[in-house]
């Protein structure tokens, strides 16, 4: 006799999902209270790095004299988004380092990662001709942490263009992975049943396949050297 998968939701969990967006909500009518009055139309998700410039253009001034309020207000839209799966983080991401820069982002790489920012930086200054196979290669395998990864990207100097289009590629495969446990989520036992052996080999796999163009250029470089 097959298994009711139909997916039912009591109170509790309604209410819960409530109490979150009207935190979220409350969150972001504070940070607005303590903002002067002004027009802010111009407010909306970014989609498009057209959506980016326009924010960033209008923000700037509030960012220099209100940091704080609009830290808050980017973090509460920011995890809003993540935890409801809503698209457009990488837009966000963007956004933030366009707002903020690197030098209010360097010294807390710096302090929580040194090693890997160490690392991270001589391997993009190594392969800049091939960056956008490297990237790929870092978004598709486990090697450095996604978040790592979106907070460094600026510091280092990847252009907007190779982080967006690794970005973009390179977590498909992730998501596969992802989408294809949850079809067999009565099967998992534990979150690190997400990525078994299989799925690990496969993403370092189709990670290997990304760097081969940057691997055989640089034999090809040695040779007629």
């Amino acid at each position: 006799m097959g298994r009711d998968t139909k997916l039912t939701l009591s109170r509790w969990d309604v209410a819960a999902a409530a109490g979150v967006v009207a935190s979220f909500g409350m969150g972001l009518v504070a940070v607005c209270l303590s903002m002067p009055a002004s027009d802010y139309s111009f407010l909306k998700l970014p989609r498009t790095l057209e959506d980016i410039q326009y924010l960033r253009d209008n923000l700037e001034s509030y960012t220099t004299d209100y940091t704080i309020q609009v830290l808050v207000g980017y973090c509460t839209v920011y995890i809003f988004m993540q935890t409801f799966m809503i698209p457009g983080t990488i837009f966000m991401s963007l956004l933030a380092g366009s707002l903020f820069g690197v030098l209010q982002g360097k010294p807390l790489v710096f302090s929580l990662w040194p090693d890997k920012l160490r690392y991270f930086q001589e391997q993009v200054a190594r392969r800049r001709e091939k960056l956008l196979n490297y990237m790929l290669f870092l978004r598709v395998t486990p090697t450095l942490p996604n978040t790592f990864i979106n907070v460094a990207s600026p510091i280092v100097d990847v252009p907007y263009h190779i982080f967006f289009m690794a970005t973009f590629i390179g977590l498909i495969p992730a998501a596969y992975v992802t989408v294809r446990a949850g079809i067999a989520l009565g099967e998992l036992r534990s979150v690190a049943d997400l990525y078994d052996f299989q799925a690990i080999a496969t993403l370092f796999l189709i990670g290997i396949v990304s760097v081969t163009p940057t691997l055989i250029s640089k034999n090809h470089t040695v040779e007629n050297a």
